[in-house]
Parts: structure tokens; sequence; C-alpha cells
């Protein structure tokens, strides 16, 4: 295969080498953040891969060094339940594609992994990072939950009492202790990280494909089940982001930059009164 670069993406940097295909959100100016032509782009791309038998590996990035993903682009206007509803089913889509387009998925982390970004992290094969990498959910601090495979699944990866804590409290942790509890599976000093990623793609594409393939499938069966709570759990919190107090404290606090405000909906009030 020749090295290419694919074009028809806005959102996203596609490129062909030697059987790995490289995805890289190209949103530097918000972080990487997630916003509806994002993940549609995504689903593209990782519906082709499931038939394409030229690709043995698939590695996710993020452009620059400051983030891989902040999680969804809450400045992205998808305030009517119409807009929430089409954007729900691309994050389905999306994990379900990273889940079964039937080739190792390893995210490449340099910076802020959070949120949607850190739910990418938990649905992945593989993740390596560089010691600049953060990683987190941030839902309870924005007015929602991680309903998307993270809350589900986390609990395999780092056990029950880890995962509430990572859950509940939207800590950052560092790479080393990301490393430490099995959030991910190598850390490496930042300008080795591209040669690490590289070296892992390389070892996959020794082995074969439809063992991968098989292996891959075999791995999340156990996990399967957790599809039947993924869309009552979104569903929900459609409902709550359209129409709960929480949200839109929460994302309002984080777009003013300052500690969001929860007296009200602790006193079972409603959204604090706009001004003007």
């Amino acid at each position: 295969m020749t090295d290419s670069t694919e074009a028809g993406f806005h959102d996203l940097i596609v490129e062909r080498r030697d059987g790995r295909l490289t995805v890289t959100i190209n949103r530097p100016h918000r972080l990487n953040a997630l916003r509806t032509q994002t993940l549609a782009e995504l689903c593209d791309v990782l519906t082709r891969v499931a038939s394409d038998r030229e690709v043995g590996v698939v590695v996710l990035a993020g452009t620059g060094d400051r983030a891989f993903c902040v999680g969804g682009d809450v400045r992205e206007p998808t305030r009517t339940e119409q807009e929430k509803r089409a954007q729900i089913a691309l994050f389905l889509r999306l994990g379900e594609l990273l889940r079964t387009c039937g080739v190792p998925v390893i995210v490449r982390v340099q910076g802020y992994c959070i949120g949607a970004g850190h739910e990418i992290n938990v649905i992945a094969d593989l993740t390596i990072s560089g010691t600049s990498g953060v990683f987190g959910q941030a839902g309870t601090r924005l007015g929602w939950a991680p309903a998307w495979w993270s809350a589900q699944t986390l609990a395999r990866l780092v056990g029950d009492k880890r995962a509430r804590e990572i859950v509940y409290l939207s800590r950052r942790y560092p790479a080393a202790e990301a490393l430490e509890m099995g959030l991910v599976n190598a850390v490496v000093p930042d300008e080795r990280l591209d040669d690490e990623v590289s070296a892992w793609c390389e070892r996959i594409l020794e082995h074969s494909p439809q063992g991968l393939r098989l292996a891959k499938l075999g791995l999340n069966a156990a996990t399967d089940v957790a599809r039947a709570s993924i869309l009552p759990s979104l569903e929900a919190n459609v409902l709550n982001h359209l129409h709960g107090p929480d949200p839109a404290e929460g994302i309002a606090a984080f777009q003013e930059g300052r500690p969001a405000d929860w007296r009200r909906s602790r006193a079972g009030q409603g959204p604090a009164p706009t001004a003007g």
C-alpha cells in the first residue's frame, strides 16, 4: 500500500501507510472537541475500515500537543431535540464501529483526554500516551453523566471503586496514574510517542488479520451485554440536556470560567433566572 492522505474530510486528517490508517481529529482551536460533523466523519472512516482488507490497524490521534480530545463541543448549538438525537445517534454508531470494525484501534494521547474523548479511550482496544497525557471524565461537572460505554465498562478496566471515583469526582489523572490503574497500555516521553505507536502498529501488522478480527470479537463479547443499558442511558441524557436545569448551569459555568452553582438544583428549584 502506498502512502496517501484521503481527501473529503473537514474535521479529520486521514492518512494511510503500510496497513496503518491514522485518523487525526483536526480541531486544535477547540482542543479537538467533537462536534456533530466530527462524529459523522469518524463514522464514515470506520465504516470503510470494516470492509477494507488493506487496513490492519487504526490509530486515533488529535492535532497539536495540547489534547487528544476534550470531549463533546459544548459550544455547538445542539439545542433542539432533533439536533440532540441526531448527535446521539452518531455517538451510538461510532461506539459500535470502534468495537466492530474488525481491526485493533489504538488511541494516541498527547495532552488532554477528557469526557467523550476519554470514553473513546475506554472503548478503543489499546492506548499509548505521552507523559503529557491527562485523563478523566467531565459529565458530573457539567450536569450529566458518562453513558456512552464508559459508565458501563469502566469498572472492568479499573475496578468498581475506582470507576465510581472517576465518574463521580470528575478528577483528572496524569498519564503515570492512568497507567497504574489500567486506563492505558504504555506511557513514554512525548518525543518518543510516535515511535512507540509505530512499534505497536508494526507488531500488530505482523499477525494474522483474521486472527486479530476473531480475537477482537471474542474479547468484546464479555461487554457486549452493556449495549442494553447504553441506549436508555443516552436517552435519559438527551432529555436531561434539553430540559434539565443542571446542564444549563454546568455549561454556562464552563463557558464563563466560573465554578458551577448547584444550590438551586439541590433545593429542587429550576435554573437560575437569566438577566434581562
